[in-house]
């Protein structure tokens, strides 16, 4: 009879599989938050051709764990972990290294690809290390460990950048994911792997399917919106606040609060829809995060009220930062809303029996939202926030004395938060498409029970 007790009891292969998890997503999100900004920076990369570029690489991270995850079957999730930390550790310290705009992007390259074996392989371990009675308490550790490693880069990216400098970040990345490696290679043990027989072309036949699916497509699209707002943070928030505040400001710790504000509130919130339609769950998410954008460019309002700082009770913060903590305070509270019941809903738009290979490609959503987002962002920046090294002599000096508080904003920075309303736009068509989506899909599935 299999013991129903519930305890914290793992095998070994888990916690060491966490900790290299640990590790890697304390490499990743440090590098991620200020990527753009050093392919800018330091690269010479145009605001545009940061977004594409920077855009590419995440979209296609979120893509090829269907397609790495079936190689680390073949070759066993310990030479995988192997592979992947040896890909991070050489892309992580090539992108430090060398600014050269070739060599950056092989650099990019490797990190996408070591990244995305990583993700399949200590989610299907922590799977394998589990039943079904203790899935969920260790797929909750899982997350834990995300957070806890997304919380740690972020957090170390400031002061590297400010006593350091921008390529120090990546060093620091380089460092983890060897951290990472080392610890794999000293205590990864080989889970077992039965019943993993699923093929590349498998995988390729389900994506083509998901993607032939009209209305499954339309849903991810939607969706996409919300979470392009998400993900564009990591391309405008940085270089918005940086170029409107100056170059000691920490926007890495900003982007800190989003996760904070979902740790907090997801459980207590999941609670309260419990009883809730997943439809209603999600249009309530899609009301908020245009909000969250708006916020944001409100901040000139929010100035023109309170002068250059806000008392906050602990410490005086000026008006942009107080708007963008709050704008992503409201992204976290919107994400509590949709992501109990998007999985939800999103299954019942699956045909019937093909419910767990739909499933499989919501990430798909991702995928666009970081492509749109990050491409929208450096279009957006590149017009309203432009990059200082960009401007001419007169408003390059401008710019200096503003950001240290000794003069009027230049001309050109006027309109900085027209960026915000451009992306609460884009929540807005989100929200309207749902609720299209609703009308037209209930019409044609009344019409279908009538026949």
């Amino acid at each position: 009879m299999t013991d129903t007790k519930l305890g914290w009891r793992f095998p070994r292969a888990f916690w060491v599989a966490n900790g290299a998890e640990l590790f890697e997503r304390a490499a990743y999100y440090g590098m991620f938050i200020t990527l753009v900004v050093y392919l800018t920076d330091r690269v010479g990369f145009t605001d545009v051709q940061a977004g594409y570029l920077a855009g590419s690489f995440a979209s296609v991270l979120y893509l090829l764990p269907t397609f790495s995850g079936i190689l680390a079957d073949r070759i066993g999730f310990r030479r995988a972990l192997l592979l992947a930390f040896t890909l991070l550790t050489a892309g992580y310290a090539l992108l430090g290294a060398s600014q050269v705009k070739s060599t950056v992007i092989v650099a990019l390259a490797l990190v996408m690809v070591g990244g995305s074996i990583v993700k399949p392989v200590i989610s299907g371990t922590a799977a394998k290390c589990s039943d079904e009675n203790h899935r969920a308490r260790a797929f909750s550790i899982f997350y834990g460990v995300v957070n806890i490693g997304a919380f740690l880069g972020k957090s170390a990216a400031a002061p590297l950048r400010i006593e350091f400098g921008l390529e120090y970040i990546n060093y620091y990345a380089a460092l983890m994911a060897m951290l990472g490696l080392i610890l794999v290679a000293a205590c990864y043990r080989d889970v077992d792997r039965s019943g993993s027989d699923k093929t590349v072309r498998d995988a390729m036949r389900g994506l083509l399917a998901v993607l032939a699916n009209f209305r499954f497509l339309c849903l991810i699209v939607i969706i996409g919106g919300f979470w392009a707002i998400q993900h564009q943070l990591y391309a405008s928030m940085p270089k918005y606040i940086l170029r409107l505040l100056g170059e000691t400001a920490r926007p890495e710790w900003l982007a800190n609060i989003n996760p904070l504000v979902v740790v907090i509130l997801v459980v207590p919130i999941t609670h309260l829809i419990r009883n809730v339609r997943p439809i209603n769950a999600i249009a309530v998410s899609l009301c908020i995060i245009p909000l969250s954008a708006l916020s944001i460019a409100l901040s000139p309002l929010l100035q023109s009220l309170a002068g250059a700082s806000v008392n906050v009770g602990f410490r005086t913060l000026h008006p942009i930062t107080v708007m963008v903590v709050l704008g992503i305070a409201l992204q976290g509270l919107a994400e509590c809303f949709l992501s109990p019941k998007w999985l939800e809903f999103a299954s019942r738009q699956a045909p019937e029996g093909q419910v767990g290979l739909y499933m499989g490609y919501m990430h798909l959503s991702s995928v666009f939202a970081y492509l749109f987002g990050f491409i929208v962002s450096g279009y957006m920046l590149d017009r309203y926030c432009p990059d200082p090294r960009t401007l001419d002599p007169t408003a390059h000096v401008q710019w200096e004395a503003f950001v240290r508080s000794a003069g009027p904003m230049p001309e050109v920075y006027a309109r900085a938060h027209y960026i915000w309303y451009v992306f609460a736009g884009v929540g807005v068509m989100a929200l309207a498409g749902l609720v299209a989506f609703k009308i037209i899909t209930g019409k044609i599935d009344a019409r279908r029970s009538r026949a």
